[in-house]
């Protein structure tokens, strides 16, 4: 029995997981909002995952009636690029700076004038933005030097929960690629970067492939969450690569769309395939010798949850979902730019503002909500847009997330990308991965490749339906972010 643990951006889950490939329990718990004290901070309490992960593996294990000492081996996996600083001691130093914090732009523009765009990309894969780790370090440098000079030690959140585990610092290749501290190409840390962006070596953890085991549960950790002491711990990886070999994503030509908080379309590659405009990350992938490029809406399930909270009056996702499938494809021509937290891809702008464009008296709210998934994945179709440019394969679409399990939603992403999308038998996101990696680090599996032939299986195909509706309104939704940059004067 294998443990897969996700510390999510709402919530920690976690699940466990036999041989077969089979969830024997599950359990999530969410966490404390968001902490925005001003437009585009985005900050989360460290110690409030730790509590959501000891009461989800709690629960889990409980779910399952099984004893801590049964579980083989833990995985895990959970948000990327959230910025974890402790000191000398462990102790957290200030709350993180998570992964849709946007307010680095300065220090984004400041590391690619004293790098260079094209070298950084060169030694990284990927060009300066406000959400990766590094970023966020060089803000609090500038603004917060007190706190900056106390810095021991920098994790990404899942790492933090795994040290509260095992007292280790480990992190994987996968989730290191979004730090911007990373030498994707050779999998292995940039002290080039860390030197010209003045962050001590000494502060990065230990990297590992993403089955390897890094940890084993010590006493405090097996105290806190009923595993057993000694118990190995795989090194992981985060949400998108977790989530991708829960889904088989390894080869080239499979590619997954996945819809949380945020939305990505992911694609392996058998070498690092890096676009020189930035315009795609180019990570390693969670298993040896892999690597993927993916896109990323940073406004996806959030434009959902967002309309929810702010116009729908109190209804429920199941109410407006079904007032949406009322309405026909295109939504009669209103239309969403999902640009809540600015945006990734394409267009790297961190000052990118979201919006309605073409309301009548005749909308009605199934309309709006129709436009926030149709917008949504608009936006992801512009990774697919680029993966064409850059002549990526996609022979295959699984679709994964919330966006996976909406009959609506489903749909929509069919007719948006122009083919089929396939559905898994069981699309249990990054945790399921986790676990995977957790049973391949100790021998269930031979390697990663083998451990999703045996456990993941397609269950349905969907075709598109309205590819040439989709397909035009696409065109109309690609004038809308020129037209609000110049509006916005950004």
């Amino acid at each position: 029995m294998f443990l897969g643990i996700d510390v999510g951006t709402g919530g920690t889950r976690a699940v466990l997981v036999n041989r077969a490939g089979q969830v024997v329990s599950s359990c999530g718990i969410e966490h404390a909002a968001i902490h925005s004290e001003h437009i585009g901070w985005a900050e989360q309490d460290p110690e409030d995952w730790w509590r959501a992960a000891k009461e989800a593996i709690g629960g889990a294990i409980a779910q399952s009636k099984l004893a801590g000492n049964e579980i083989e081996a833990v995985g895990l996996t959970g948000q990327m690029h959230g910025c974890v600083m402790l000191d000398a001691d462990g102790k957290v130093l200030r709350p993180a700076l998570i992964w849709c914090d946007q307010r680095t732009q300065p220090e984004c523009d400041w590391l690619t004038q004293k790098i260079g765009f094209e070298r950084l990309i060169e030694l990284t894969a990927n060009p300066a933005l406000p959400n990766f780790t590094l970023t966020k370090l060089l803000w609090v440098r500038t603004h917060q030097p007190e706190i900056f000079a106390k810095i021991a030690h920098v994790l990404c959140p899942k790492d933090y929960v795994r040290y509260r585990m095992t007292g280790e610092f480990a992190m994987d290749m996968q989730e290191a690629s979004g730090t911007l501290l990373l030498d994707v190409a050779h999998r292995r840390w940039s002290s080039e970067v860390a030197e010209l962006a003045g962050i001590p070596m000494s502060w990065l953890p230990r990297l590992f492939e993403g089955p390897e085991i890094c940890a084993r549960i010590d006493s405090q950790g097996a105290g806190a969450t009923g595993l057993a002491e000694g118990t190995p711990v795989a090194a992981g990886a985060g949400d998108q690569g977790a989530g991708a070999v829960g889904m088989g994503i390894l080869a080239p030509g499979s590619v997954s769309a996945t819809i949380g908080t945020s939305g990505v379309v992911f694609a392996a590659t058998d070498a690092p395939t890096m676009d020189k405009l930035g315009r795609l990350h180019t990570f390693c992938h969670a298993a040896p010798g892999v690597w993927h490029v993916m896109g990323v809406t940073n406004g996806a399930g959030l434009s959902l949850r967002y309309f929810r909270d702010t116009f729908s009056g109190g209804a429920s996702y199941d109410e407006l979902l079904a007032e949406a499938a009322k309405v026909p494809a295109g939504s009669d021509g209103l239309m969403w730019a999902p640009y809540l937290f600015g945006e990734r891809t394409p267009h790297l702008d961190a000052m990118a503002r979201a919006a309605f464009v073409g309301i009548t008296a005749s909308h009605t709210r199934g309309h709006f909500v129709r436009a926030v998934l149709e917008g949504v994945a608009f936006s992801l179709k512009d990774t697919f847009t680029l993966f064409e440019d850059l002549k990526i394969p996609v022979k295959s679409i699984r679709l994964g997330g919330g966006g996976a399990r909406g009959k609506l939603w489903r749909q929509i992403q069919a007719d948006v990308y122009g083919q089929p999308v396939e559905l898994l038998e069981a699309e249990e996101g990054g945790a399921f991965g986790a676990a995977l990696l957790a049973g391949t680090g100790v021998g269930a599996w031979k390697n990663v490749e083998a451990a999703c032939a045996a456990t993941v299986r397609v269950a349905e195909a969907i075709p598109p339906q309205h590819a040439d509706v989709m397909a035009k309104a696409y065109q109309e939704y690609r004038r809308i972010y020129p037209a609000l940059k110049a509006i916005q004067g950004n």
